[in-house]
This record gives structure tokens, sequence and C-alpha cells, in this order.
């Protein structure tokens, strides 16, 4: 098929269009595609992308799909090159050649795939036991470099063959280790043992590998402990040369190999990796010691890729707008590239002076992108949502208010489709997780962030970017170390009192809900502030900070990035911050909702909660359980149920004159599912 290149403007033309007459009901929520990784050919002609897919409720439950894709950037011919029930996943070009890589799982687990530009099959590249997790093809073309999951207790298997189906908590969790595949020997080498390598990189003069590296793989390893290890493959030696303090997410080789860049924390109490560094993998200096170009930032590093051997290109988030800087390493001087405000980027890949970007906008979900670094022209080049242009969505906008200290805070607010202006509306906070993490100014509506789906229904959502939050620098970020719902929860109340202020929202129908740390919010106002909040909806949320520390899978990122202190250092701090302790004040209707087999906040959260607001409360609460799902639904039917289930919550409780001692239907009314 070929789709025109579409100029960003005429989209967003398309999108507000008076024209549009429907508008986003829930059941929407399947409808919505979405431009995921992407990767850019080397001579910049052609782009593939993998398109996440929902799947139908008719389809039965399930995870979405995904389909492969090439977009001919010189005739603007997009083909669909593969789709399934598979996973693609990490797509790749194969040096000196214009073929095309990916994993997926067509038989015999996760293994790399390479097909031609047709989508004909051409090989399976991989036959490892336990399958590809991540991949990278040699410089050379001659080889692929592996990571998968290694069986550690090979009698585990047997003695489940015999019955004795037993777990021995954190013990039994195989290592990462990192293969090459020979192509020419058909043999497999592994190159690590007894660690787990958690990502890396090949330098691209193909005589050593950049390795992330742990000791256990474990979720508290992956967050907090990370290194970054140089891999020579002449001598097989291994050598740490980062002894990066806290998190690290990306290592990128300059082209030349001689240095590489780092985007990591700053410190071992910086609760997000947005600094950027460089290093030398051969002249080991002290993390102190090494540059840090973005130090005094207000913003975070999300990505970086190489233009030459003295330019960067980094993907950052400056508070609710995401921008592309280059950085001269010579003068250390950083250049707005793309600036904030257009687009809300995902992810990049960059070759022959070009940027392919997954990005989205508040008028439609993330899209291919590209962007030429020598003409400046930006161009939107697919557009998979073509049927959000007949309908109405609710204005959106940046907004920004003082807290009570003074503090500059950030938002989003959506507004009612048929907002009128004079009349005062319902109003829902919808609350980030993390806290590291940021809300862009882009597509807001997913089945966890209501979004224009809550616009439909009449009303404000606010997407806060409270202290505490990445995309404001470290110093912002570190406000609340030591201080959990402390200034940075305050930041939202007085956002809510400002928009109450401007006379846009009724005082009295104001709600919150999230999932995580935002689930940690929701209980939070449901009980400490439930004077200010009339319905909350707590997902996968905190209730009791002490026997949390002591469940979850994270306790050290809990120790070193939010707390500061174990429980037993401080019982009465923690006790002091959880929403159980003032269970018997609240007379907010709430709504926990939790994931059965949830490790990062364990159920008994959910349960906890409930239990003492059903003793002690004052109000109605009900528990919706998911079995199978951990933090967060994946599922198709768990996921409408919760965004159906918990706008019904909101609508019972925000609107109209129903008895607040009562609740909304325990089953509520899925609308395109029949049960006869």
């Amino acid at each position: 098929m070929k789709i025109p290149i579409l100029i960003l403007a005429v989209i967003i033309f398309m999108s507000t269009s008076y024209s549009q007459t429907k508008l986003l009901q829930p059941e929407n929520l399947f409808d919505i595609k979405s431009v995921t990784q992407v990767a850019l050919s080397p001579q910049g002609n052609y782009a593939a992308y993998i398109l996440s897919v929902p799947r139908k409720l008719a389809d039965g439950a399930g995870g979405g799909t995904t389909e492969l894709y090439l977009y001919n950037l010189r005739n603007s011919e997009n083909t669909l090159l593969y789709k399934g029930d598979a996973g693609i996943g990490n797509i790749n070009w194969v040096p000196g050649s214009m073929e095309l890589t990916y994993t997926s799982n067509l038989g015999g687990g996760v293994q790399v795939h390479k097909i031609d530009l047709k989508g004909k099959l051409l090989e399976t590249l991989t036959k490892t036991e336990g399958g590809v997790i991540k991949y990278q093809h040699s410089p050379d073309g001659k080889g692929i470099f592996y990571t998968k999951r290694d069986v550690r207790f090979t009698e585990i298997a047997q003695r489940k063959k015999k019955g004795f189906n037993i777990e021995i908590y954190e013990e039994e969790y195989p290592n990462l280790s990192l293969c090459y595949y020979d192509f020419q020997n058909k043999k497999e080498t592994t190159l690590t043992k007894e660690v787990s390598v958690f990502d890396f990189t090949i330098s691209p003069d193909g005589k050593g590998v950049l390795c992330q590296i742990a000791d256990k793989n474990l979720i508290d390893d992956e967050y907090m402990f990370k290194r970054v290890f140089y891999l020579d493959l002449t001598s097989g030696s291994l050598t740490k040369v980062v002894e990066n303090p806290g998190k690290l997410s990306v290592t990128a080789w300059s082209p030349d190999s001689k240095n590489f860049a780092i985007i990591a924390a700053q410190n071992i109490n910086d609760n997000y990796s947005g600094s950027l560094f460089t290093a030398a993998y051969n002249n080991t200096l002290p993390f102190t010691g090494l540059p840090y170009h973005t130090k005094g930032f207000i913003g975070s590093v999300n990505d970086v890729v190489w233009l030459n051997e003295n330019t960067l290109l980094y993907l950052s988030d400056e508070g609710v707008n995401t921008t592309l800087r280059s950085l001269n390493l010579s003068t250390g001087e950083s250049t707005i590239v793309l600036e904030g405000g257009k687009i809300a980027i995902d992810n990049i890949s960059y070759a022959a002076g070009k940027v392919l970007m997954s990005a989205h906008t508040a008028q439609f979900p993330p899209e291919l992108f590209i962007y030429d670094l020598n003409s400046k022209e930006l161009k939107i080049l697919t557009n998979h949502n073509d049927w959000l242009k007949d309908y109405r969505l609710g204005k959106q906008e940046k907004i920004t208010y003082k807290a009570k200290d003074g503090l500059e805070i950030e938002g989003i607010l959506i507004y009612p489709v048929d907002y009128r202006e004079g009349e005062k509306y319902p109003l829902i906070n919808s609350i980030h997780g993390g806290p590291e993490a940021c809300e862009k100014n882009g597509w807001l509506t997913r089945y966890g962030k209501w979004g224009q789906f809550a616009a439909t229904r009449g009303y404000f959502v606010f997407y806060p970017n409270y202290r505490a939050s990445s995309g404001r620098g470290v110093e912002f970020s570190h406000y609340g170390f030591g201080d959990l719902v402390g200034g940075e929860f305050e930041d939202v109340v007085d956002g809510v009192d400002f928009l109450i202020n401007s006379g846009k929202v009724d005082p009295n129908r104001v709600g919150m809900g999230g999932g995580s740390y935002g689930g940690y919010f929701s209980a939070w106002a449901a009980t400490k502030y439930t004077d200010r909040f009339a319905a909350s909806v707590v997902f996968v949320g905190v209730s009791n900070q002490i026997s949390k520390s002591n469940t979850t899978d994270i306790p050290w990122e809990d120790y070193y990035v939010h707390w500061g202190l174990f429980p037993y250092q401080n019982f009465e701090k923690f006790l002091e911050r959880s929403p159980v302790a003032y269970s018997h004040l609240s007379k907010t209707p709430t709504l926990i909702l939790h994931g059965k087999d949830d490790p990062r906040v364990p159920v008994g959260q959910g349960i906890e909660l409930y239990r003492t607001l059903k003793l002690h409360g004052k109000a109605p609460v009900r528990l919706v359980l998911y079995p199978g799902e951990g933090h967060g639904n994946r599922l198709n039917t768990n996921q409408y149920d919760y965004l159906i289930r918990t706008l019904d919550w909101f609508d019972y409780y925000l609107k109209g004159n129903n008895d607040k001692s009562t609740m909304p239907a325990m089953y509520p009314v899925y609308n395109s599912v029949s049960f006869e």
C-alpha cells in the first residue's frame, strides 16, 4: 500500500475539523494503534518500524499484536512485511546489506529472523535454548551477539516432572548471559558467566563490547546495581570501566570506537537515569571525574546517538515537552535541533543526517516521523489512526502555576469536549507513577490514563508533573527524597486550587486516580486529604509503607532513591506516610484495583487499604482483583474492565445526585460484549 507524506499541520487540521461528529468511547480503546520501535537504514532511504495493534475483544482475551512495516522514504511506499501474534521486536538492519532482522516467537522460543525488503523470511539466525532477549549484529556481518536466559539449576525441570513444583524465592533466577553466534562455524559461544548482562553495545571496530552488568538477574539489581564493563573480544577479559553510583540506562559508542556516551543517575540518590556523561573505555576515571555534560540542565536525557566523533545528539524531556539537542564536545555548546512543543517523542533512530522517530501529539497517538537535520524539515509519514479525524476531542494545553513555597509546577490539562466558558466542571486528577516519570504534552489517552475518554463524559483531566518528577533536572526530582507525599502531594492540591480559582472546576466534584505511585497518591487523597476529594481510584497503589518496603521486589531502590532509610530505622515516619494510618478519617468513596501477582506493590497493599477502609472508614469502598496480572493490566479484557469501571466510579460520585452511601453496580455494562 502507498501512504502519501503528510505534513504535521495537515494532520492537526484534520484532527480539529468542525466536521467531527463522533465522541470517543471506551470501546475505541481497541482502535488505537501506536508506532513503537523505529530503525532507519544506514543510507537513510528506508524506515522500518513496529506498529502495536490492540487485540479486539471479539478475538478473545489476550495481549495485542505487532506488525512490521517498511517505509520507502524515496517514493512514500509503506509496506506491511509481517504481522501476527508472535510478538515482533528488536528490529535491526543487517550490516552491508538491505535486509532486516527482528525477534519473534515463531516456535522454539524467541529467536532472531532475517527477511528481505519484500517480507520474505530468509532464515532464522539463532536457535538458542532459552530464547533471545536483545541482540546486535557484529560490524563485519559474520555473526550475531545476543543475551539469553541461562538456566542455573538444570535439576529444577526434572524435579517438576516428578511433581515437586516448588519455588525457592529469589534464588532460582536465570543469569542473563552474553553470547556470540558465528554464522560460518554455526557455533554459539558464551562470553560471560556468573553475571547478568542487561544491555550491551558492540564497538564499531568490532573489538569490544560495552556491557551493563549486575551480579544477579533481579529487578532491584537491574534498577540500581548495573555498572559499565568492557569485554575485550580478543582476550576475553571483562573490565569495569565506569563505577556509576546508581541508575544506568544507555551507553553509546562514538564512531571511532574511542569513547562512549552514558546516560545515568548523577548519584546514588538520584531517582532518574537522565544525566549525560562521556568516557573512554581504556582510560577509567572515577565517576565524579567523568565529563558531566548536562550539569544544571533543567531536563532529563532519555536517549543519545553520535553524529560524528565530536558531536552528540540527545533526546530529552524538558517539562511537558520533548526536544532534540546537539552537543559539541570540544566547546561544550548545546544547541536545540528540534524545539519542544511540536511533537512528543518516544524514541529515535539516526542515520545519514536524518532522525527517525516515534512521536505523538495531543490529537493523535504515536506515528512515524522523520526530521532532516540539514533542511530542518519535520514530516509525519504515517496515519494509522485516520479514524480519529471523525471524532471531537477536548482541548489540551500546558498549564503552569506556583506551589505554596513558590516552586513553579507544570502540568497538562484536557478540557471537556463541549466545554463552555463560565461553567464549572468535575475534575479528575490523573497522577503518574514513579515518581521518577513525567507526563508529556502529547497523546494522553490509554486504558490507565482516561484522557479523552473522560473529556467525552464532561470532565477536566489534569496531569500534574509534581516535584520529584523527571523532566525538570536533578534538583527538582530530588525534592521528594525522604518526603513522600509531602511537598509533592501539596503540588497537586495547589494545582487543584489553581483550577478552582480559575472558575473552571467545581470544588465539590474533584476526584483522583492513578497507578503505582499514582495509586499511592490516590490512597493518600482518600484518607489523609479526604476533605478535598469526592472520589478516588487506587490502582496497584501503596497503602502501608512499612509492609510495602518489606515485601516489594525493589527494596534497595526504595532505600536509595525514595526514603534514604529502612523502616526499622524510623517506623513512625513510614507509618506517618502510610494511607492506612488515616483510613478511619476517610469520607471519600474509594475504588481499589490490584493485580493478584504484582511483585512491585504486592496485592496485600490493596487488601490492607480495603480492610481498614471497610472497618473504619465512612464511605463506600470496593476492591477489584485481577488474577494473573502484575504491576499493570496486560490482558485486553482487564484493561477494558479497568477503563469502564473507573469511569463509572467517577461518574457515580462526581456527577449527578447519586446516594453517596451506595455504590455503582458490581459489574459494569460492557457495551461491546455479549454474555449470552
